[in-house]
C-alpha cells in the first residue's frame, strides 16, 4: 500500500485490493453511528426562510461525534436578534459541539429574531444522508506511457498540472494518482498512452464528525459485524 494523503480530514491511498472489497468498505460507511440534529423546535422565526429549511440546514450542520446510548440525545439552543445590519446566523450559535462554527444558517434583517432548540441523535447513512460522516470512493490507477511524440505534447502539463510536468522541454509524468483521463481522452495527443491495471487509488473524506482514519476503520468494522451475522444465519 503506497500513501498518497494522509490528514485528518482526507486520506488517499493505493491499494491491490479486489473491487469487489473496496466497494464493500465504501457501502460499509452508512454503518456508522454519527450524531445529528434529528428535532427543532422553532418558537420564533422572522427570517425570509420558512422553518422546514431551517430545521433542514441545521440537520446538516457537522457536529462532533458522541455515542450515547439508546434514544439519548443532545440539546442545543440558539437565540439571535438582528441588529442595525444584516445579521448572519452561523451555526457556531448552537454551542461547542459544532464541527464547523461558521457553517451560514440564515440571514436577519434588523430587529428580526430566530429562536430555536435542537436536538441531536445518533443515526446512520443508510438511514439519512445527514448521518453520513464523509465520503469514500475509489478508481482504478491510471498507467502512462510517454514515448517521443508524446514528450512533444506539452500543453498537457498546463491543462492537467496534477498529472502531467514539465522536465526542460518534454512532459513527463507527475502523478498517475491524479490522473481522472482515460483512452479516449489521449486521442488527441499521440505518444501518450494510458491503462488501467488492478491497483486502486482508494479515498476517504471526513465531513468533520469523525477522522478519516476512523472512517475508514469503523466501516471495516461494520462490514466484518454484518459478515459475521451472515456467517451465523448459515450455519
Amino acid at each position: 500500500m503506497e500513501t498518497i494523503t494522509k490528514t485528518a480530514e482526507e486520506i488517499s491511498f493505493i491499494s491491490d485490493m479486489n473491487v469487489s472489497l473496496a466497494n464493500a468498505i465504501r457501502r460499509s460507511v452508512g454503518e456508522i453511528p454519527i450524531l445529528a440534529v434529528v428535532e427543532a423546535d422553532i418558537y420564533k422565526n422572522d427570517s425570509a426562510l420558512y422553518d422546514e429549511v431551517i430545521a433542514h440546514r441545521l440537520g446538516l450542520v457537522s457536529l462532533k461525534n458522541q455515542k450515547l446510548k439508546g434514544d439519548n440525545s443532545v440539546e442545543m439552543k440558539l437565540k439571535v436578534k438582528g441588529k442595525d445590519d444584516i445579521t448572519e446566523v452561523l451555526a457556531g450559535e448552537l454551542g461547542d459541539d459544532v464541527v464547523y462554527p461558521e457553517t451560514p444558517i440564515v440571514l436577519l434583517g434588523k430587529d428580526q429574531v430566530v429562536e430555536v432548540v435542537a436536538r441531536a441523535k445518533m443515526g446512520k447513512g443508510n438511514d439519512h444522508a445527514k448521518f453520513m460522516p464523509g465520503l469514500v470512493y475509489y478508481k482504478h490507477l491510471a498507467k502512462i506511457k510517454i514515448s517521443g511524440d508524446g514528450e512533444k505534447q506539452t500543453e498537457l502539463a498546463e491543462i492537467y498540472p496534477d498529472a502531467f510536468e514539465m522536465f526542460g522541454e518534454k512532459l513527463k509524468v507527475k502523478s498517475a494518482a491524479a490522473c481522472d483521463l482515460d483512452e479516449s481522452d489521449m486521442k488527441e495527443y499521440p505518444g501518450v498512452d494510458i491503462s488501467f491495471g488492478d491497483d486502486l487509488v482508494f479515498t476517504i473524506e471526513s465531513w468533520g464528525q469523525i477522522e478519516a482514519k476512523e472512517i475508514f476503520s469503523e466501516a471495516c468494522k461494520a462490514l466484518k459485524g454484518n459478515l459475521s451475522e451472515v456467517s451465523k444465519a448459515l450455519k
